[in-house]
């Protein structure tokens, strides 16, 4: 018979230092959805953060190539289901400049107003949910008082609630309804003389600051090796905004009211700050626009479009200043109806890549509230 041998193990505080791998997500409510965070923990502290992306992937970049230019727009739209608008007009203007067309000046102005409506539309969603995720119910009520004034004139002019579809090549769907532009400018204003209550509740909450001020703090080094942009970079410093630094649609002409909002902190309390301060600011150019409209004199808002629409052989690349930072389309084209390759740089995707830099070392309690300020659509990550 072999003898055995006995060995007792004692494992005493060595299981502290163990580390442990923690799954948050997919469908986790603190992750906006279908993203799901790799995170390894030293007790409460964040050693390591993966975001594993992927689970709402739909190929939208291969769809591209097996639609035509008119039909495109339609997929362009549903990445960043907050910003549809502003989707949809990289994909326009980059056809527009491969064909070398000029748009109607009333389109061009009415673009620049639809633009900033949406900005506002995305802004206020983010305003009320990132206190939510804090435990703070009550911002999210009037976020969504405020989004319903907008909603219904965006809805009244383009027949959509969230997908628009109303940018064409060569302009805008059709000319605005009658009172229209009345109608506009009252729901800005009425939007505008209650935005103060968000200072009151979520500036102004000891709660809300103590949870933000100085958690999350984001180098603009990072900002610029990540390609983070929109009020995510603008909040650590990084002062670029496409609508003043490479003017597109009217902007070159609103530089007088156009305010690019920065921070210096780069914490999750700066990031807010600059959301809702470039809320404020789009409000502002949301009324520059109806006054310039109001000036211009009855036209056309597009052109006139053959049958069979085709881009020329070549390749252009489009970027907008999205809400949440730079959007951008390559468009290469061999001369056909559809794209033969159009590849999508979206603001989210770099923006959530990140965390992998700034989530470590950071405790899980804070991960909430760092993650919330990044303020990304999932459908924009995927793609």
């Amino acid at each position: 018979m072999t003898p055995t041998t006995e060995t007792m193990v004692g494992i005493g505080g060595a299981a502290e230092s163990t580390d442990m791998v923690l799954n948050i997500g997919p469908q986790h409510p603190s992750t906006h959805g279908v993203l799901r965070l790799k995170l390894v923990l030293d007790g409460e502290r964040i050693t390591h953060a993966e975001p594993v992306i992927g689970y709402m992937h739909r190929g939208a970049e291969k769809l591209f190539e097996a639609r035509d230019y008119r039909q495109i727009i339609m997929l362009a739209n549903r990445h960043d289901w907050l910003s549809a608008f502003s989707n949809e007009l990289g994909v326009v203007l980059a056809v527009e400049r491969m064909l070398g067309m000029e748009v109607p000046e009333r389109a061009v102005w009415l673009r620049t107003l639809l633009a900033e409506l949406n900005r506002v539309l995305n802004h206020l969603m983010f305003l009320g949910s990132y206190p939510l995720e804090l435990g703070g119910i009550t911002p999210i009520f009037y976020a969504f008082r405020e989004r319903e004034e907008l909603q219904h004139v965006m809805e009244e002019v383009s027949g959509g609630r969230m997908h628009y579809m109303f940018n064409r090549v060569g302009g805008l769907k059709e000319d605005l309804p009658a009172g229209w532009t009345t109608r506009a400018r009252a729901a800005v204003a009425d939007v505008r003389s209650r935005m103060d209550r968000f200072d009151d509740l979520v500036l102004g909450n000891e709660i809300f600051r103590g949870r933000t001020r100085g958690v999350g703090r984001l180098t603009p080094e990072a900002v610029h090796a990540y390609g983070v942009s929109g009020p995510i970079g603008r909040g650590s410093g990084v002062d670029f905004d496409l609508r003043r630094d490479e003017p597109y649609l009217a902007y070159g002409e609103l530089g007088d009211v156009l305010k690019v909002v920065t921070r210096q902190e780069g914490d999750c309390l700066a990031r807010f700050e600059c959301l809702l301060e470039q809320t404020h600011n789009a409000l502002d150019l949301a009324d520059a626009c109806l006054d310039r409209l109001a000036e211009l004199p009855p036209g056309p808002v597009n052109q006139r479009l053959p049958k069979v629409l085709k881009a020329p052989e070549g390749h252009t690349y489009a970027w907008t200043e999205n809400p949440l930072g730079i959007n951008g389309y390559y468009l290469v084209s061999k001369g056909e109806k559809t794209p033969y390759r159009l590849k999508l740089r979206s603001a989210s995707y770099n923006n959530i890549q990140v965390l992998t830099e700034l989530l470590p070392g950071t405790l899980v309690a804070d991960m909430v509230a760092i993650l919330g300020s990044m303020f990304f659509v999932v459908g924009d990550i995927d793609k």
